[in-house]
């Protein structure tokens, strides 16, 4: 994760500064989306042949020496491949280590594993920025870290002494039937796929492009990670004490009015930016939960697991959109384009909530799930882990099936 989180803005700084037009960086970076989704697919089938280690470490091993080539031949079309390279890869290396970690635990310690999980991510991640002022982005210290990182990641894998999980590919729910059970969790999860890997993406190339030096890149794109560590469990308190659309739709307008704040942040000052931006980031990144959750709660517990093949494909459909409309719009407008584009965005997920509010009424408390903690990405096995729980720990819901959340 640490290698994960490095790698994205260390590339999306190294494009800057390299001159690439931002269009050209969307592509850039919305080709490691279409490779993750693409791996969140295709992996489970490897593995189910070949077995969890030697997937890990071969899909490591290849995540490792395509990050190293990407210093080697800087141009656009060289990234976009390598990107869906690695994209791919990673999508792989989660899935084996979420079911490992599935696999290793009882109903009793799920919740706390996945917990423990999400707060691991979110500081790895956040973390990895501040790596970048140890060295030059233009250079090769950081690309040679990154490698580093990947590739020490397989000696756990290796060394251990217990057996590999067994591991069975899950049936999906189309797209269609998903969206006829619960409109809005498939609308947010587009929604939130498309504004989170916009911010990610693109994150590094604003600040950029507006002056921020090389260290401040580094504080504001970890802002937005190590704020959600601290939003993520009372904002999914929240939503499991009260009507969960109803948290739902403010997290996602308080998401669209921190973004508009961001907009106008860039005359303050880089701390007062910094600190808008992480705010920006610890309402919108539990949306992604949120949305797993209230789509969980028109389901029947048999139905959970299979119909995680739909929001992945929702979410990893909007991730890959996201770079490539919001480099498009800050071509297109300026700068501030990047924050108009999340708040537009988020407000619309908050909106079609307001409206789905009127199409239908809620399940009782008594009758939602429990909100679990989910880290954004769209890997299927991540989705499945939680749902697992979620199917363990709480009874079926009741709900009118010809009535669509």
């Amino acid at each position: 994760m640490l290698g994960d989180g490095l790698q994205g803005t260390l590339l999306a700084v190294r494009a800057f500064r390299e001159g690439f037009a931002t269009l050209t960086t969307g592509f850039v970076m919305s080709a490691f989306y279409a490779g993750f989704l693409g791996g969140s697919l295709l992996a489970p089938k490897i593995v189910t042949r070949v077995g969890h280690v030697r997937v890990f470490a071969a899909l490591a091993a290849v995540a490792s020496a395509a990050i190293l080539v990407h210093a080697v031949f800087v141009s656009p079309t060289a990234w976009v491949l390598l990107r869906l390279i690695s994209g791919f890869c990673f999508a792989g290396l989660y899935i084996v280590a979420e079911s490992w970690l599935n696999d290793r635990a009882s109903n009793e310690t799920r919740g706390q594993v996945l917990s423990l999980y999400m707060v691991i991510t979110y500081l790895a991640i956040g973390i990895s920025q501040l790596f970048l002022t140890l060295s030059d982005p233009v250079g090769y210290p950081l690309f040679v870290l990154t490698s580093i990182l990947i590739s020490v990641a397989v000696v756990p894998l290796l060394l251990s002494a217990s057996p590999s999980p067994r591991f069975e590919e899950s049936h999906t729910v189309s797209l269609v039937e998903l969206y006829r059970i619960s409109p809005l969790g498939v609308v947010g999860m587009f929604g939130i796929g498309m504004a989170m890997a916009a911010l990610f993406a693109l994150g590094p190339v604003y600040a950029g492009r507006i002056g921020l030096t090389t260290a401040q890149i580094s504080y504001f794109m970890a802002a937005p990670v190590l704020t959600t560590v601290l939003f993520q469990w009372p904002i999914g308190h929240l939503s499991d004490q009260r009507d969960r659309r109803h948290v739902l739709i403010v997290v996602t307008f308080l998401a669209a009015l921190s973004a508009a704040v961001c907009a106008f942040a860039t005359q303050w000052s880089a701390v007062g930016l910094t600190i808008a931006f992480g705010l920006l980031g610890g309402f919108s990144l539990p949306v992604y939960a949120l949305c797993i959750a209230h789509t969980n709660d028109h389901l029947a517990p048999e139905q959970m697991v299979a119909a995680s093949g739909g929001l992945v494909l929702a979410g990893g459909i909007g991730a890959v959109l996201g770079p490539l409309t919001v480099s498009f719009i800050m071509d297109l407008w300026n700068d501030s384009g990047f924050f108009w584009m999340l708040a537009t965005t988020h407000a619309a997920i908050g909106g079609y909530g307001v409206y789905r509010m009127f199409k239908r009424r809620s399940p009782s408390l008594e009758q939602q799930g429990h909100h679990a903690p989910a880290v954004f990405r769209p890997s299927a096995r991540a989705v499945e882990t939680i749902q697992e729980h979620l199917r363990d720990d709480f009874p079926e819901p009741e709900r009118d099936p010809k009535t669509p959340s």
